[in-house]
């Protein structure tokens, strides 16, 4: 008699909630762990849907972060207000302006409890408090320029806002924007003692570090891409114990295999055996699943519902952002999809780029070189701009390096006839 039921749609597939059968990986939940400190701020990269929000979920409870969902089109200003907002502030427009010429805000917090202001309320900060000390009503109003980012580090001192501040979907917000919080990053990490967890998809190590060089033994990253076959195993293992089943040996070696090494495919091939096997929650009798069944084809199936997606970015991705007498971003894409797969799993150096875009570019060796590094430069925020989500393509500016960030991408590519791909990108 099995003791709890679970769906199986908790324990496999890829949903909002973390997983039932979250596997540790010492080389990153250790390195994530030791690291939740209040000395340094940590990034946590990796390619998409391969467990970085699920590692601060497991190990950051709700009431010890608050979560900022960046956007597109957010400037630092806006950045900044949304974190504010996140930690319970109100913010109204005044009509009082910043040297630079922008409109400061008046930000109000209201809270119960023994908020830890300071004694007295200088530049524009106005406290008010009611009730006993022990469970009071506390409100602070505070005339704010949301730029400055002295201001906000204040803002938040005067709340003793201590929960970590998780900034989710950091490589969508537009490239400035990064660079500029960069720089607000140094800031809260010398005047106060708030922790920033930044989430990225990205495969650069040190990429806030290169846009701010003196965050450097300010900032720890994490890099949660890395799936080994062990781990891969585990995952399957945890998974089998919840919902009192097997899969068969030859299924579970097939689908890691032929995963790319992404747990997400490996999550959702899983999920399909299930139902195929109509295991759809825990099994009151032990059952066994997947004999019989081509991991491979599964897998095709969970990346070929990606296909309309990837048969978009094609598109969007070789018109660039307008029309041009270069047109860089056609003949750069025309160089990539041209790439053998397991090369392109490594990821591709710009000098190799370099060298593949003038081989099929119209104006050959006489192409500028300043041309190719940007649009390498701009890949990430040209597919942001056409709405590309997540991002499938991103330029390391450390190691020189083009990654795919979208391991079924790959899978999709290998599928695909490359004659047909290009084709589609000649005629954008």
């Amino acid at each position: 008699m099995v003791e709890k039921i679970y769906k199986a749609e908790e324990v496999y597939g890829v949903g909002r909630e973390l997983p039932l059968n979250y596997v540790t990986r010492p080389s990153v939940d250790d390195v994530f762990v030791s690291n939740l400190t209040r000395d340094k701020h940590v990034v946590v990269y990796g390619s998409s849907k391969q467990g970085k929000t699920s590692l601060r979920k497991h190990w950051l409870n709700d009431n010890e972060n608050i979560v900022v969902s960046c956007l597109n089109t957010m400037n630092l200003s806006d950045l900044h207000a949304a974190i504010l907002k996140r930690c319970g502030y109100r913010i109204e427009q005044t009509s009082s302006k910043t040297v630079s010429g922008a409109f400061k805000v008046l930000a109000e917090f209201k809270g119960k409890g023994k908020v830890p202001f300071v004694a007295s309320a200088e530049g524009g900060v106005s406290l008010e408090r009611s009730g006993s000390d022990e469970q009071s009503t506390v409100t602070a109003r505070l005339e704010l320029d949301l730029g400055d980012v002295n201001d906000i580090v204040a803002a938040l001192g005067e709340i003793g806002h201590d929960q970590y501040i998780i900034l989710e979907d950091f490589h969508y917000l537009p490239v400035d924007t990064q660079r500029n919080f960069a720089f607000s990053l140094k800031s809260f990490h010398e005047n106060s003692s708030i922790c920033f967890v930044v989430v990225g998809v990205w495969r650069e190590k040190n990429r806030l570090v290169y846009y701010n060089g003196d965050l450097a033994g300010r900032v720890v990253s994490v890099d949660a891409d890395e799936w080994k076959p062990d781990e891969l195993q585990q995952v399957i293992s945890a998974g089998e114990a919840l919902l009192n089943i097997s899969f068969a040996p030859n299924f579970r070696d097939d689908v890691i295999s032929n995963a790319f090494d992404a747990v997400y495919l490996v999550q959702e091939a899983c999920l399909l055996a299930c139902a195929a096997a109509g295991v759809y929650q825990t099994c009151q009798e032990h059952t066994m699943v997947g004999d019989g069944v081509s991991a491979k084809d599964l897998i095709e199936e969970v990346v070929q519902s990606q296909a309309g997606r990837y048969t978009a970015f094609i598109q969007n991705f070789a018109e660039g952002f307008q029309k041009t007498e270069l047109d860089m971003y056609k003949w750069l894409l025309r160089a990539v999809v041209d790439v053998d797969v397991a090369d392109l799993e490594k990821g591709l150096r710009r000098s190799a780029l370099s060298t593949a875009v003038k081989s099929v570019h119209p104006a050959g060796q006489s192409l500028n070189e300043g041309n190719i590094t940007q649009a390498l430069q701009n890949a990430a925020s040209l597919q942001v701009s056409k709405s590309v989500r997540p991002l499938i393509l991103d330029y390391d500016q450390t190691s020189k390096t083009l990654n795919v960030v979208d391991r079924s991408f790959l899978i999709w590519l290998a599928y695909q006839e490359k004659q047909d791909l290009f084709a589609e990108i000649e005629a954008a």
